[in-house]
């Protein structure tokens, strides 16, 4: 929604591009940054609550932002106010659908962060038709207010799975043959002291920079590769390819989520994170065909945007759901660190060599290191840290049982 302001807001504030988008990049800092302690305000008060406040807050920004008449008054607005109720609305939003969907996480997770770009193509067009017939202050206006409304009005309906649904679901899951494990709830502070969330932090940090250093520099490396005045079906080729990677980084969500509540986390990381290695291997080697530009790039975002379902579907899986929104909260700041290395990693390494291929080279080898740490180093891992959260559950059951035989005899 951001880049349908750009242009009416740089002459109303006076301002260059470079320092409008100075807003976008403190709502995305502020919205990763912040998002552990979001978390932790989502699990205390619940989903209801912090939702309905974050839904609020966002939809604030935009109302604050149309009055804006100074670049630090739309920072503070629609950056700082937007990046806290945005950051709240969509760590919540996962944290929700790895409790209530236990066995479906991955699809759960892929279908809600597709969900989060599909919204925006959803308005894309009403915004657009109010920016053509009104102003950007009316349109600001008018789309907060719905969005806060609407917004309350649907996070009403959500509340946490209790105990006792817990307790029903490992019935049924026993009852249907399906081995259930007991998976001990970690909070974020014992979280952190775990190698098995670091190295999942390092992972997704290493993947979300590759994806952010390719869409930092899209545009100048496409012009760099002499794409720039090429059509294909009579097309120019950036802006195909990036809509055809809006729609694979979309579908890729749910999709790869699926795949790993069937064939498992780390097995699905190595397909995806292989297959984007893969991509941008075949990419770089026929970057001069108009062609296979295009599809390659929408190749190499399939296996990109997958990160948003498997790293939290993993992380609910190996901690427990108790805490889930907290602890997604505190890995998702690897996001933030690669929105924030991503784009000048890849323009200091053009700028020392002078070419591409060692910023291509870059990305590749982190897609194959983050696919080999996946199967050779955090399977095994999780496997280990798994058997002993199964472990120390049935000690504890055993325990609460001669506890309760006491009482009894006493």
């Amino acid at each position: 929604m951001w880049a349908l302001f750009t242009q009416p807001l740089s002459p109303a504030l006076g301002a260059s591009l470079a320092e409008l988008q100075i807003t976008f990049s403190v709502l995305i800092v502020v919205q990763t940054f912040l998002s552990p302690w979001q978390g932790v305000l989502v699990d205390r008060f619940g989903p209801r609550l912090l939702l309905s406040a974050g839904l609020s807050i966002s939809g604030l920004s935009w109302i604050l932002a149309a009055h804006a008449t100074s670049l630090p008054m739309l920072y503070v607005t629609y950056g700082l106010l937007g990046g806290v109720g945005t950051g709240i609305v969509y760590v919540g939003v996962i944290g929700h659908m790895v409790q209530w969907f236990p066995d479906r996480r991955g699809l759960a997770t892929g279908l809600a962060a597709a969900g989060y770009g599909v919204g925006a193509l959803l308005t894309t067009f009403p915004i657009s038709t109010v920016l053509r017939e009104s102003t950007y202050n009316v349109a600001l206006g008018r789309f907060g207010w719905m969005f806060a409304l609407a917004g309350v009005l649907v996070a009403q309906g959500l509340r946490r799975p209790d105990s006792a649904w817990q307790m029903a679901w490992n019935q049924r899951r026993r009852g249907a043959g399906a081995a259930t494990t007991l998976v001990k709830d970690v909070a974020p502070s014992q979280m952190l002291a775990t190698p098995i969330f670091w190295l999942m932090f390092a992972m997704m940090t290493m993947m979300s920079t590759t994806g952010l250093m390719v869409t930092s520099q899209m545009g100048a490396f496409t012009r760099d590769f002499g794409m720039a005045s090429a059509l294909v079906f009579g097309l120019p080729v950036l802006p195909l390819a990036l809509s055809i990677d809006r729609v694979t980084n979309g579908l890729t969500r749910p999709l790869f989520g699926w795949i790993s509540d069937r064939l498992g986390r780390e097995n699905t990381m190595l397909v995806a994170f292989g297959l984007e290695g893969c991509a941008m291997t075949m990419w770089l080697l026929t970057r001069h065909n108009p062609t296979l530009f295009v599809v390659l790039s929408g190749v190499v975002f399939f296996g990109w945007g997958e990160i948003f379902s498997l790293f939290p579907s993993t992380l609910t899986d190996t901690f427990g759901t108790k805490h889930a929104t907290a602890n997604y909260g505190c890995l998702y700041i690897a996001q933030g660190v690669g929105s924030v290395l991503g784009g000048p990693v890849a323009a200091l390494l053009h700028e020392a060599t002078g070419s591409w291929i060692p910023v291509f080279a870059t990305i590749i080898s982190m897609d194959f290191a983050t696919a080999a740490l996946a199967i050779g180093v955090l399977k095994p891992m999780r496997r280990r840290w798994l058997e002993q959260s199964q472990r120390d559950a049935v000690e504890m059951s055993a325990q609460e049982g001669e506890w309760a035989a006491l009482r009894t005899n006493s």
